[in-house]
């Protein structure tokens, strides 16, 4: 079993254990993963800091109606200090563990509790610290937490909630021992509320009244709880589109891009079984292994990569499908997964380009000093099987039959002729019944070779050459 998790690819691995990973390990794990979360994480700091922005012009502009004194000028700048810390927020926030905006965040709970716990500098008044305490309006705190469920993942919202109780409540222990009082208020309050104990308690100005403080931790976290919660669901959400966009990104490896648009619109499946007409062409490089001799791994490499590049480029302009890379060269059809009006003439035009390409590419690489290199086309165009092939942990979408056998006989065959393309009779055929005179037009470049005999077949076919 140890051997089996080993084997799988690290997504994979990382899907199974997706309940105990941190974003970040996800966003290593799978580009699809890292741009989603790239996406969402950007997308909530923005939203986050307008959030933030716009409720702090609602507090600013609702302080002095409630409270129309100088003194609120000290919570007018602090204002100002918030919507910085935002900015900055913005500045620096990025998936993945991020220190700077760990600390904002920090800096921004700790300048809410400063405000609310010390009085104001500039108040005529002398109040009892308990009662500053007492009178400060915790909910404000929520304000952050709402921005910040916006912006942070659930488990950073849990430790601004966390955060939150331990700065609310340490900065209790130092007014219960050591705030100063005003024994007269006290007195005041006794009298005035005799007989109801209960209500002094609440009342009096030297006592923070710790019981409702806890009440106002414990709701907080409750809220927060549920926001991380919800966090965790929005993000299972980015891992879902982010799969579906690998899945995609998969497809766009086979087919063209207009064709994996139409297919993510449709709700049949891709591997459904079934027999079909298409135009298969395989192609290959003339020589390549005495070519591999004289260069280095690297170069060998690096020619691939530029013959693939190139030809997956070519198949997909002609609304071809891209069935699979064979070392030094490759399979692709035309008319797969759905059947189009001319996919004969597109694989024709196809072939015709990658060899008018290649000699584009050779001038390029004789300048340079590199040698050139040949390649040679087979097509043909008759029934074939689609669908999905392999076993249950690992499948595969297919193209079998005899006419991708023929084609691929027609490119060997190519040595033989000394041509660079030949094209059985079959798709010369459905050519003409698919365009008309412009297929004449294009057939035009073709030479009949005659019957020939393909290796594994008892009858010979007619072919034609380029």
């Amino acid at each position: 079993m140890a051997d089996d998790a080993m084997s799988m690819p690290l997504w994979e691995r990382l899907r199974t254990r997706r309940g105990g990973l941190r974003e970040e390990e996800f966003a290593r794990a799978d580009p699809y993963v890292r741009e989603a979360l790239s996406e969402n994480k950007h997308t909530g700091l923005v939203m986050a800091v307008r959030a933030r922005w716009i409720a702090l012009a609602v507090i600013a502009v609702l302080i002095p109606f409630l409270n129309p004194r100088w003194e609120v000028l000290y919570y007018e700048v602090a204002l100002i200090g918030f919507a910085l810390i935002g900015w900055a927020q913005l500045r620096t926030g990025r998936v993945a563990l991020s220190r700077p905006e760990l600390l904002l965040i920090f800096c921004d709970l700790a300048l809410m509790t400063f405000l609310l716990v010390v009085p104001n500098p500039f108040r005529d008044e002398v109040w009892p610290t308990a009662f500053q305490y007492h009178l400060s309006d915790f909910s404000y705190f929520y304000v952050l937490l709402a921005a910040g469920a916006l912006a942070y993942s659930w488990r950073t919202i849990f430790a601004f909630a966390a955060w939150t109780t331990c700065l609310w409540l340490l900065a209790l222990i130092p007014v219960a021992l050591f705030g100063a009082e005003i024994p007269a208020l006290s007195a005041a309050a006794a009298a005035a509320f005799a007989g109801h104990e209960r209500i002094l308690e609440v009342f009096d100005p030297n006592d923070p009244v710790v019981p409702a403080r806890i009440q106002e931790v414990v709701v907080f976290l409750i809220v927060a709880a549920i926001l991380g919660v919800n966090g965790r669901l929005n993000n299972q959400l980015v891992f879902r589109q982010a799969e579906i966009a690998r899945e995609r990104g998969n497809l766009a490896r086979h087919f063209p891009p207009t064709i994996v648009d139409r297919m993510a619109e449709q709700d049949q499946p891709l591997g459904a079984v079934r027999s079909q007409d298409v135009a298969v062409m395989f192609v290959d490089i003339v020589g390549f292994t005495r070519m591999a001799e004289r260069q280095t791994p690297e170069e060998v490499v690096a020619l691939l990569r530029q013959f693939h590049g190139r030809l997956e480029v070519l198949v997909f302009e002609h609304q071809g499908t891209l069935d699979k890379f064979l070392g030094d060269g490759l399979m692709a059809t035309f008319g797969t997964p759905e059947p189009g009006p001319e996919d004969a003439a597109n694989a024709l035009r196809c072939g015709r380009d990658i060899l008018a390409d290649i000699g584009e590419w050779n001038r390029e690489r004789q300048a340079a000093g590199a040698a050139p290199i040949e390649v040679s086309v087979g097509l043909h165009h008759g029934p074939v099987v689609l669908g999905d092939i392999g076993s249950e942990r690992r499948l595969e979408y297919a193209v079998l039959g005899d006419t991708v056998n023929v084609a691929y006989r027609l490119e060997a065959l190519t040595r033989d002729l000394g041509v660079g393309m030949a094209v059985s009779d079959a798709l010369v055929a459905a050519v003409r019944g698919e365009v008309g005179t412009d297929g004449e037009t294009m057939l035009s470049a073709l030479d009949r070779s005659g019957s020939q005999s393909l290796r594994g077949r008892d009858e010979p076919i007619e072919v034609w050459t380029c």
